[in-house]
């Protein structure tokens, strides 16, 4: 999936440091908005979601997974992006379990492609050791080490 994220040029390494959790995950669709996959519908319905349910989209400490449901108006297409931010936010102050610093948005058209790029995604972040090396990533030349280091 790494391949994936800089093939489709899904990647964003940001310098941008976001005042909340809000503000991160609209930093975090950036990329797919760029891409013409999402609406700014999007991002706001994903920002309700986690105000409605609480934060579910942090899967693990450091890791995200902002999404909303796959029948959104706001979803024009099926992807991933892949958003690191310069340092951790919290959804829950002081929470380490519910912090993040990586984030993959996912959009899909329907729900069976939804379920399918949790799956990828999950199963790519079990990788032994990724998920740390991820969070050092400071450059593009970072990633590709990564990548290169991981194949996947």
């Amino acid at each position: 999936m790494l391949k994936y994220f800089y093939d489709n040029q899904l990647i964003n390494i940001t310098e941008k440091h976001p005042k909340n959790w809000e503000e991160a995950i609209e930093i975090s669709g950036e990329v797919l908005k760029e891409k013409g996959l999402i609406t700014d519908e999007y991002i706001q319905s994903v920002i309700r979601d986690v105000h409605e349910y609480g934060p579910y989209i942090v899967i693990i400490p450091n890791v995200a997974m902002p999404h909303s449901s796959a029948n959104n108006q706001g979803v024009l297409g099926t992807g991933i992006g892949f958003t690191i931010l310069p340092e951790k936010v919290y959804f829950e102050e002081g929470n380490e379990e519910k912090q993040a610093k990586l984030f993959f948005t996912l959009a899909a058209k329907n729900g069976e492609e939804h379920m399918q790029n949790i799956a990828n995604l999950s199963e790519m972040l079990m990788t032994d050791g990724l998920v740390d090396d991820l969070l050092t990533i400071q450059t593009m030349d970072d990633y590709l080490a990564i990548m290169k280091k991981y194949n996947i």
